[in-house]
């Protein structure tokens, strides 16, 4: 019978060097998966890559650290097969890769919007078509998207646009890989407290988005934290495998669809 446990499972984080993806890197080896393989994006990143893989190996679980830029098909190819040639198989496979543009549309440029579109979109589409490849029978697979998919917002229409795509991908995806018994879903968090949220928003923008969420007042910077999320994610790839095809807004409220 299939067990939808993380213990002694091999699980694939993308973007799995710091933020969200390194504390699911931490959290899922002292949760007692077995191997997890931490991916990066460059050299900028490789510090906390090895430190997160440091923390996992200190929870008991084994790390590989592989590195690529997954804005081309190839490179995400390789990112699967180098970490099946290390690890043997990806149980579950996560893809927390992403970047922000908060701009007016007037002024986007060409190299701007093809920047966002190569993160967030195709970067996200050729993980789940390798997932699909290559995660094993019964695997999960999850994707983060946004809840502004869920705003009625200015300055936000590459970023929201291009994880629009993620959440049909999903669908589509968990329809494909459902024979396989492999789940697929999406998180949509709302403005979390990392680097990735402050480097875009201006103080008042960001006075606003700590008070948005009806939930607000209970939390410490009333912003969505990682910590938050990351319950989520592992009862999505664990015992909430039933769900499939879903994307989910996780925000304390801050908006809803």
């Amino acid at each position: 019978m299939t067990t939808h446990k993380l213990k002694g499972k091999t699980v694939l984080i993308a973007g799995g060097a710091k933020n969200l993806g390194g504390l699911l890197a931490r959290d899922f080896a002292e949760q007692g998966a077995a191997t997890i393989i931490v991916h990066y994006h460059s050299a900028a990143s490789k510090a906390d890559a090895t430190a997160t893989a440091a923390a996992v190996e200190s929870a008991g679980a084994k790390a590989i650290l592989l590195q690529a830029d997954l804005t081309s098909a190839d490179a995400v190819a390789k990112l699967f097969t180098d970490a099946i040639a290390q690890a043997g198989h990806i149980d579950i496979a996560i893809n927390t890769v992403g970047m922000v543009l908060k701009k007016p549309i007037v002024e986007v440029s060409e190299a701007e919007y093809d920047t966002m579109f190569a993160v967030n979109t195709k970067a996200a589409f050729f993980f789940l078509q390798q997932a699909g490849e290559h995660v094993s029978d019964n695997g999960k697979v999850c994707t983060l998207a946004t809840s502004l998919l869920g705003a009625y917002t200015p300055f936000y229409a590459t970023y929201a646009g291009a994880k629009a795509a993620v959440e049909h991908f999903t669908r589509s995806a968990s329809k494909e890989f459902g024979a396989r018994g492999i789940s697929v879903t999406a998180v949509a968090p709302g403005p979390m407290d990392t680097p990735f949220f402050y480097g875009q928003e201006a103080p008042e923008a960001v006075a606003y988005h700590k008070t948005a969420a009806a939930l607000s007042p209970f939390s410490k910077t009333g912003l969505t934290h990682i910590e938050d999320i990351v319950p989520l994610i592992r009862f999505l790839v664990t015992e909430g495998w039933w769900i499939t095809g879903q994307t989910i807004l996780a925000n304390g409220g801050y908006t809803t669809k």
